[in-house]
């Protein structure tokens, strides 16, 4: 590739970075490391790709693109390392979900970066990875395609890292954190095997778009507080499973309410209230299978779609929810006690009930059992 060619690729990658990043510094999570990870990750590219324009101004001799290639080149083998670092750092951020344990991985992190960085600086001296000659030309030498494995390595500790926690992950951002790595690699590869061609950092480009892309998507059908679905992405998915149905072949739904909800905010204050609904979002997503759907209907209320049309299943999974509940009351892990009530039905595919209709009876019949507890 030559020299304009790869000034026009990476200045068309760097405005699509710059686009995103606009978009995405305008979300209101800026605490979260999450965040952080991936706007440091956005201005890292950025920064990598102004640097390999620069890297490449081989020959001129006497002029100051001598020095411009030695330090581009310099940088761009210094941070190495950075990028995969961060998508690590990033994935471990999804698995995990703790962003104290996410913080503990990056001192090792850093670390093996600056090992990097100081075997870089050897290599000055004893021209391991490359060297610029007296005309001002870029070589590679035996040893270049060290940094080359070690970006693979990183990014496949990133890649393992999904597919052994991929229960953990929602399907479709399992599939598109499994595609991120997909084309730097493919980057990486190409471009160690023919010289003077540079399409990582373009192929990075296009996976953060992906990514970006599936925040956004997320970020709608999300529950900020209890990260289940909202009650947006609650009437969508219903109603596709409405027009779905058969008359053999139908759903089921679950509709539970936090009992006296508004005691736990008046006595313990509003941190611990947002607290007890995350443990209830927790409690009902181990009661139910992987496919099976969770939403935060409102407030203290939450809603299960599941893909049985078996009344036995449902009322098992009613029973195990239930059971969940009282271990957790039992535990005195915490100063509260999570009382619910519960409404379920199946659906009935004769009724020709609508999302709204469907809602309101599983309301109804959740009301009922509230009135039961009340008399229990």
């Amino acid at each position: 590739m030559n020299l304009i060619g790869n000034i026009i690729i990476n200045i068309y990658s760097i405005a699509v970075l710059l686009i995103v990043y606009i978009q995405y510094v305008k979300k209101q999570e800026k605490e979260f490391l999450q965040y952080k990870i991936f706007l440091m990750m956005l201005k890292t590219t950025v920064f990598l790709l102004i640097v390999d324009i620069f890297s490449r101004f081989d020959g001129s001799p006497n002029t100051i693109y001598v020095y411009i290639n030695r330090i581009c080149n310099f940088a761009a083998f210094s941070l190495n390392l950075v990028l995969p670092s961060l998508w690590i750092l990033y994935v471990h951020d999804q698995v995990v979900q703790e962003e104290k344990f996410t913080r503990r991985l990056i001192f090792s992190l850093i670390f093996l970066n600056l090992i990097n960085f100081i075997s870089v600086i050897f290599s000055q001296f004893y021209e391991w990875f490359y060297y610029i000659d007296d005309e001002n030309m870029y070589h590679r030498l035996p040893l270049f395609f060290v940094p080359v494995v070690l970006v693979i390595m990183f990014m496949a500790v990133g890649i393992m890292m999904l597919i052994k926690n991929r229960k953990k992950i929602e399907k479709k951002n399992f599939a598109s954190l499994i595609f991120f790595g997909v084309p730097p690699f493919v980057g990486v590869l190409l471009q160690a095997t023919f010289y003077g061609y540079s399409l990582m950092l373009n192929c990075l480009a296009l996976s953060m778009l992906i990514v970006f892309v599936n925040i956004q998507n997320h970020n709608m059908y999300t529950d900020y507080l209890t990260g289940v679905n909202n009650r947006k992405k609650l009437d969508l998915y219903l109603r596709d499973k409405i027009n779905a149905s058969i008359e053999n072949k139908t759903f089921s739904a679950i509709m539970i309410d936090v009992n006296d909800f508004k005691a736990i905010n008046d006595t313990f204050g509003h941190n611990i209230g947002d607290d007890a609904l995350k443990i209830c979002a927790k409690l009902l997503a181990s009661c139910v299978e992987e496919d099976d759907f969770i939403a935060r209907f409102g407030g203290d209320e939450f809603c299960i779609i599941l893909y049985t049309s078996d009344e036995n299943i449902l009322e098992e999974t009613v029973c195990r929810i239930k059971n969940y509940f009282d271990k957790f009351n039992q535990s005195g892990k915490h100063p509260y006690k999570l009382e619910i009530s519960i409404g379920y039905a199946l659906y009935d595919y004769n009724s020709f009930m609508k999302v709204e209709d469907f809602q309101k009876k599983l309301d109804v019949l959740m009301y009922k059992n509230k009135e039961l507890v009340k008399k229990m």
